[in-house]
Order: structure tokens, then C-alpha cells, then sequence
């Protein structure tokens, strides 16, 4: 007990001429304030902050003379490294045990190893590190945030799948290889799973989380074809072939149905290898998650990633979505390829875009046409892609449908992209996801299809019908061919391409008829365009006043409080106006409402048809000149429209 110590003792980590020798109740006084205090702790140890001659600080030269301090430092209890700043010694801790180096060198009872944590998701089990939910400082980062990310991505393909079996999909990133285990288990026998990462400590937590799921693994750890089986196969006759390689190598030495990219960050760096060795009609899905440059926070990163110019606008995340489509569509150009967009999601964490592969330069072809630039109105938010050609033309604010140019000073818009200006959705291949996910009990991924498809059909949600998809043409979705196991039989009928090549070209003209049928671009948010005074209807209600006024409309999974629409924003502000009612009853009495110039026209013009039936009952009844002029001077409105 130090209270009861007669001896002077001196503290073990000061020096003597910093601290002399004094009694137990002081000397432990001073270890509790000046040691204890700020130590660092680590699986029931404690680093003391130490003042002896360990480590001697940098020399202060002042004039002739030279001092010499001796440095306050922690000593780290695994590698004996001295560190002077407390969160640089708990940040050289956490690094150890990132890497899985808990054992101390200079305690004799070993110290306890750092157990992995078992996570569920969809009856697949993983483990993982205690720092699982930290990126770029663990081999096995997995993040439950992305729950929903997965969910579409396997359900997108279970819909590949139906079309043709087996199927061979890769995992570009496995990390924890949750995503790949969950393709396996599931589908079985309908795909060949092969899960890569270039990390050689997540490729064994890979294997391991294969075990766990009794599952066989085919290790091939070379960029040779050597492989090395592991496990019995007699627990299950699942296999799945884990590499370990970049991922760019291994998409450039084999083909795959289905590819998924989901790096750190962009994904632009291997969409070039992607679609090198994609086969025809099948599918690749990124997850882009570098919001801070997608969404318009760091513009530069963006102009620098995607060759994009964009700005923060009341759409940014469907802005974002069509960036990345256009950055895909160019790649795959270079390859000469076309795509098809079946799924764009942009959500608060990822920006997810499924897309399929048309193999061919009419393909690429067509689909580098939908690579355009934006032009976007800075004063109220119209915006519009500009038109097909080459030709310069005289003044672009024309193309705008707001008259902004001419009422504002200097110069009012700002051109956007290049962007994606095609549709960001197949309807028929997301009735078909929204069926798997019913099909495997995947509830929580319901929801967000359904409203992707209503938005997709551009229709409310009183209007969605859920039905099998087996009585949709399935054969067909916006132009392209897909051979399904019923069309197996007419397949052996009809061999060679060139039967194949005039379905898929007769395909191809019905679907520029019914180009009309798309859903239109961008959405307007009702929040943003709301009328200051006036309370505005509920949203669903204003969906029905918009489509009632003849107009397409839904709601967006891009915004919860955005309408989609192709009614121009001047009709949106105007329904907006005429069913919207002021905040408080004096409201109208202090003075009239300040309207933008399109709403206050319109109201002229409904104004001027509800005058003109009640003046041509006065005129019949008063035929007088002087009542007509009289009329005409106390209604300037009605002349003015007329």
C-alpha cells in the first residue's frame, strides 16, 4: 500500500531530477494525475506515458548554445515503438490489430487473440474482423448499410438466370464474399460463382466463409489456370473458385454472363476490362460509391473521373445516375458495344447501374447517340438536352422552354455533361426482379421496385398491378431479344444467326415507335417550387391534379418529396398555384401575391375564359353602345387575351 510506505520511493517513469524521491500517498498522486491519466489502453494493459531518456527529442539550437529535452513518449506494449502523441499511439495500435498482430512481445502470458465476429445476412453467414465497418484500413470491410445494394444486384440475377443456365458470374471485390456466397447458395446449380480480390488476407477470409457456409472451394491463386481444391465434396455439391488477382486481369483473361464491380470509390478504372470479355446479352453492375464527386460536392473530382461537368441542382442524383451511364456507354463503345440500361438507383450511400450488353458497332453506335450535353437553367431550374446535330447554333437559350435569357440580366444557364439521355429503366426486366424478390422473401427491396417501376411507367401507385411475369412478352424488353427456357424449343427450329439477326432488327424498329412511351427525364421537386404564403396540397393529391390536367406523372425514388412529369415547369408551377391555399385568412388582404410571369399568365388566361361567358350574357341583355364601351374599359383583361 503506498499510504503505508515510510521510504521515499521515486516514480519508475520520470527521471530523478524531474521528479525527486517522496512518499507513497504523493508518488501516487502523481502516477494517478500525470501517468494514469492519459494512458493508453489496450485488452487490460496499459501504455503509461513515460518521461525517461528513452527517446531524446529534436536539439533546440539558441545562439551558441544547444539544449537538449528529453521527450514524453508511449511505449507500444507489441513492437516497442516509442510514440509521442496519445492518438498517434491509439491510431499504431488500431493498425496492429487491423493486421491481426495482437500478441505482446514482453508479457509472458500470452494475450488474447481478437475473435471474429459472425455476421447473418439472408441465412449466409460471415465473419469478420472487429473493424469491419472501417474501408482501406481492414482485409475484410463489410458494411450493412449496403444490404439493400445486394438485394438488387441478386435479384437482377436470379432474373439473368431464368433467361439461361448455367450462368458464370464474378465478384470483381469480394472482400468478405458475402455477395458471391449469397449468388451460390440461392441460385445453386444456375450459376458459377467465382469470387476475386487482390488482398491475400481477404482471399483467406474468403475461404473461410466459404467453410462456413458449407460450401467447396476452388483456390486459384496464379494468373494460370492452376487450381487447388479445398474441402469435401461431399457436404454439398456447391462450388465456388476463389482467385486472387487484379481485377482488371482477370476480366481481360476470361469471359463472363455477369459481372459486378464494387470498388472503393469509382469504378471508372475497370470498365474498359469489363466489357472486353462480357459475352452477348449479358449484364454488368456497378456500384459507384464516391457521392462527394457524383452528387456535385467536389466538381473537379467529377470533370476528372467522368470527363462530366456538373453543378448541385434540385436533381443532382439522377444527374449523378446519368454520368455514370455515360461513362459506362462510352466504354463500351471502345469495345464495340451497345447497352441497355435496366436499372439506375441512386440512393443516400451508392449509385447503383445495371446494364446489358449488345454485342455489334449498330449497337454502339446507337448508343453513343444518347450521350448529350444538358442545358440547365440557373434562375428556375428548367432544363433540357440539346438537340441532335452538329451545327453551331446562333443562340442555345432558344432550346430552353423558359424565357429566363430575355427577362434576367447576363447570362442565365450553364451547360451540363455530357450525360445519359436515354431511359433509365426496362420496365419489363423490373417486374421481373420485383418477382424474384417476392420469389426469395427479399421484403425489404420490395418497397423501393415498386416505386422504380411505377416511376418507370411513369404512373401513380394506385395504377401498379402486380402480376407474374410469365404473362408479360418476355422475349422482347426495349428491343432486345432474349431467349427464355419456354423459347428453347423454337430456338432448335430456327437455327443459324441470321433468323436471330432480322428478330432482333424487327425489334429494333418497334421499339423507335415506341419511344414515346418512356418515361420523361429529370423531376421537379414540389418542395422547391412551392409558393411563399401558400400551403401546398399533399403530394398524392397533386399527382392526381397533374394527371387529371392530361399529363404523365409519378413519384421518384430519386426524391421522396419529387414528381416526375413531362408537363414544362411553367404548367407544374401553375396547377401547383391554382390548388395550393393561402397560409392565414389576411393573407390576400395585405397586398397581392408576388407570382413568377408564367403563373401569373396563366392565371390571366383561366381568368379571361371564366369573363367571357358572363360578358356575352351581359352584351345580350344590354345592347347599348354606351354599356359595351363601359365593358370594355372595366375589363382590360378580357381584351387583352382576346
Amino acid at each position: 500500500n503506498p499510504y503505508i510506505a515510510t521510504e521515499k520511493k521515486p516514480c519508475p517513469l520520470c527521471p530523478e531530477e524531474k521528479f525527486k524521491a517522496c512518499y507513497g500517498h504523493k508518488l501516487h498522486r502523481h502516477l494517478q494525475n500525470l501517468h494514469w491519466k492519459i494512458s493508453v489502453e489496450f485488452e487490460g494493459y496499459r501504455m503509461c506515458i513515460c518521461h525517461l531518456p528513452c527517446r531524446i527529442a529534436k536539439p533546440n539550437f539558441v545562439a551558441d548554445q544547444t539544449f537538449s529535452k528529453m521527450g514524453a513518449h508511449y511505449h507500444c506494449i507489441i513492437c516497442s515503438a516509442t510514440i509521442t502523441r496519445r492518438t498517434d499511439m491509439i491510431g499504431h495500435i488500431n493498425r496492429h490489430v487491423n493486421k491481426g498482430e495482437t500478441e505482446s512481445r514482453f508479457i509472458t502470458a500470452p494475450a488474447p487473440k481478437s475473435s471474429c465476429e459472425v455476421l447473418k445476412e439472408a441465412n449466409t453467414d460471415v465473419q469478420v474482423l472487429p473493424n469491419y465497418f472501417t474501408p482501406q484500413k481492414t482485409d475484410s470491410y463489410f458494411n450493412p448499410k449496403m444490404k439493400l445494394n445486394r438485394q438488387l444486384i441478386f435479384c437482377a440475377l436470379a432474373v439473368l438466370a431464368e433467361e439461361r443456365k448455367p450462368i458464370e458470374c464474378l465478384d470483381a471485390f469480394g472482400a468478405t464474399g458475402i455477395m458471391g456466397l449469397q449468388w451460390a447458395k440461392h441460385l445453386r446449380s444456375s450459376v458459377k460463382v467465382t469470387i476475386n480480390d487482390c488482398n491475400e488476407n481477404s482471399v483467406t477470409m474468403i475461404q473461410e466463409n466459404c467453410h462456413l457456409n458449407k460450401m467447396k472451394v476452388k483456390v486459384n491463386t496464379k494468373k494460370e489456370d492452376n487450381y487447388e481444391a479445398i474441402g469435401d465434396g461431399d457436404e454439398s455439391t456447391d462450388t465456388i473458385e476463389v482467385t486472387k488477382m487484379d481485377a482488371n486481369v482477370i476480366m481481360h483473361l476470361r469471359s463472363f454472363d455477369f459481372i459486378h464491380l464494387d470498388p472503393f470509390g469509382t469504378s471508372v478504372n475497370y470498365l474498359d476490362s469489363a466489357f472486353r470479355n462480357v459475352r452477348n446479352l449479358g449484364i454488368v453492375s456497378l456500384t459507384s460509391t464516391d457521392i462527394s464527386s457524383l452528387y456535385a460536392k467536389a466538381q473537379h473530382v467529377a470533370l476528372r473521373h467522368y470527363g462530366c461537368n456538373i453543378v448541385r441542382t434540385e436533381y443532382y442524383k439522377e444527374l449523378a445516375a446519368r454520368t455514370v451511364i455515360a461513362a459506362v456507354a462510352r466504354s463500351a463503345a471502345r469495345c464495340n458495344k451497345g447497352i441497355e440500361v435496366l436499372l439506375a438507383v441512386a440512393l443516400e450511400h451508392f449509385v447503383l447501374v445495371v446494364v446489358r450488353v449488345l454485342r455489334g458497332p449498330s449497337p454502339a453506335d446507337d448508343s453513343a447517340k444518347k450521350i448529350r450535353y444538358l442545358i440547365h437553367c440557373q434562375w428556375c431550374e428548367e432544363r433540357i438536352f440539346q438537340k441532335e446535330g452538329n451545327m453551331v447554333e446562333e443562340n442555345p437559350y432558344q432550346q430552353l422552354p423558359c424565357d429566363c435569357h430575355g427577362s434576367m440580366p447576363g447570362r442565365t444557364a450553364v451547360i451540363l455533361g455530357p450525360l445519359w439521355s436515354g431511359a433509365l429503366f426496362n420496365t419489363g426486366f423490373l417486374r421481373r426482379m420485383l418477382f424474384e424478390a417476392v420469389q426469395y422473401g427479399l421484403d425489404e427491396v420490395q418497397p423501393l421496385l415498386k416505386t422504380v417501376v411505377c416511376e418507370a411507367e411513369c404512373t401513380t401507385s394506385k395504377n401498379f398491378s402486380t402480376h407474374s411475369p410469365s404473362d408479360e412478352n418476355k422475349q422482347e424488353e426495349c428491343g432486345v431479344y432474349i431467349k427464355t427456357p419456354d423459347m428453347l424449343a423454337e430456338s432448335d427450329v430456327m437455327p443459324g444467326k441470321r433468323k436471330n439477326n432480322e428478330v432482333m432488327r424487327n425489334a429494333t424498329k418497334r421499339q423507335k415507335t415506341d419511344n414515346s412511351a418512356e418515361h420523361p427525364a429529370f423531376y421537379y421537386n414540389i418542395h422547391r417550387h412551392s409558393i411563399k404564403g401558400m400551403n401546398m396540397p399533399k403530394l398524392n393529391k397533386f399527382l392526381n391534379y397533374l394527371s387529371e390536367a392530361g399529363y404523365r406523372v409519378s413519384r421518384t425514388h430519386f426524391d421522396p418529396m419529387g414528381v416526375r412529369t413531362n408537363a414544362p415547369l411553367a404548367q407544374f408551377k401553375t396547377v401547383l398555384m391554382k390548388h395550393s391555399t393561402p397560409t392565414y385568412a389576411g393573407g390576400q388582404t395585405e397586398g397581392p401575391l408576388h407570382l413568377t410571369e408564367d403563373v401569373q399568365v396563366g392565371d390571366q388566361l383561366q381568368a379571361a375564359t371564366d369573363n367571357k361567358a358572363k360578358d356575352d350574357e351581359f352584351l345580350e341583355e344590354n345592347k347599348s353602345g354606351d354599356s359595351g364601351t363601359v365593358f370594355a374599359e372595366d375589363c382590360p383583361t378580357y381584351s387583352a387575351a382576346d
